[in-house]
């Protein structure tokens, strides 16, 4: 189930939980971050490719577009037998920001964003029907976790796609894994805790 936590960027224990979805999205838009429930258009085949996908979600990948001037939309599939897994997740470890908004859209599996645009960091756990809009500047890093198994449509401004101008910060070392952020609130089941 999407889950956020609320909590200090020195890693002490979070302030909150939440896992009420319209309680999340509030705190979220707080701080300039989307966060939206899709469903798919047309049913989707277990091993739909990338048009597909994109057929299936047309109307709100095109009022994103048009919201954001986005100029392509594209799907990345990253699963347990791909090749460059672990080289990819530490890419997505360290902490960064981008000049162009980060939006993704989980079709299928989930991950683990870390939210940073205070002195407090968001770390939200998306799930299958989750879209995200990071806004451009905004610090952040993503866990896919040591056995991904996701599915996201991704769209950009520009041609070059994802580009990340890392922050130096070890941030990212004072917060839980994927799965031990699963271990711990996986089956968190109260709306908010401490809020």
């Amino acid at each position: 189930m999407t889950t956020l936590t609320i909590q200090p960027e020195d890693g002490a224990a979070p302030d909150a939980v939440h896992t009420d979805f319209p309680v999340i999205a509030k705190h979220l838009s707080e701080v300039g971050i989307l966060l939206e429930r899709w469903e798919a258009a047309r049913p989707l085949a277990a091993r739909a490719g990338q048009h597909a996908v994109l057929a299936a979600y047309a109307e709100p990948v095109d009022r994103l577009k048009a919201l954001y001037g986005f100029k392509s939309a594209d799907v990345i599939s990253v699963g347990p037998e791909h090749q460059t897994k672990s080289e990819l997740r530490a890419t997505f470890l360290k902490e960064h920001t981008h000049s162009d908004h980060e939006v993704r859209f989980f079709v299928e599996g989930r991950g683990l964003f870390y939210l940073h645009p205070e002195a407090r960091v968001f770390t939200v756990l998306c799930e299958r029907g989750d879209l995200i809009s990071i806004p451009a500047g905004m610090r952040h890093w993503f866990d896919l976790g040591a056995e991904p198994d996701l599915k996201c449509i991704r769209l950009f401004t520009s041609p070059e796609g994802w580009k990340a101008d890392y922050t130096g910060s070890d941030i990212a070392t004072r917060f839980p894994t994927l799965e031990a952020f699963l271990a711990e609130h996986g089956g968190a089941r109260s709306a908010s805790a401490g809020a």
